[in-house]
């Protein structure tokens, strides 16, 4: 999967591979009844990626660092940073929807199932 592969990818060249693939799971299944899983398929994704880029900061110093400059305040940043919690818990926590919200993702070229859905829906 693309998102295993993108350890040591930067985050924008993880996305860039994403979207072809985005696109062609919307269009093969947009005649199907699949809002509900898009919804959910954006939102796993989403925490994918924000785990992927917690293992790429590795130690918990780069993790505090880079959380204040997304915009945490410092203590909120260092608890984060040094909770001991795996990956995929902190990518599902408060601290890193604070940090990286669906924005962030969108701005870097990330397409939502979603909202392509919606687009192809648009046009048939």
């Amino acid at each position: 999967m693309i998102v295993r592969q993108g350890r040591g990818r930067a985050l924008r060249r993880v996305i860039a591979a994403l979207v072809p693939v985005i696109r062609g799971w919307v269009a093969y299944f947009r005649l199907s009844e699949v809002k509900g899983y898009f919804e959910e398929l954006d939102g796993w994704l989403r925490r994918k990626l924000r785990a992927l880029l917690w293992r790429q900061w590795k130690r918990p110093r780069t993790r505090a660092r880079k959380l204040r400059q997304l915009g945490l305040d410092e203590a909120r940043a260092c608890v984060s940073a040094f909770n001991g919690h795996g990956p995929w818990w902190n990518a599902g926590a408060s601290h890193m929807h604070s940090a990286l919200p669906a924005r962030v993702f969108r701005r870097q070229g990330l397409v939502s199932f979603l909202a392509e859905y919606r687009r192809l829906a648009r046009s048939v």
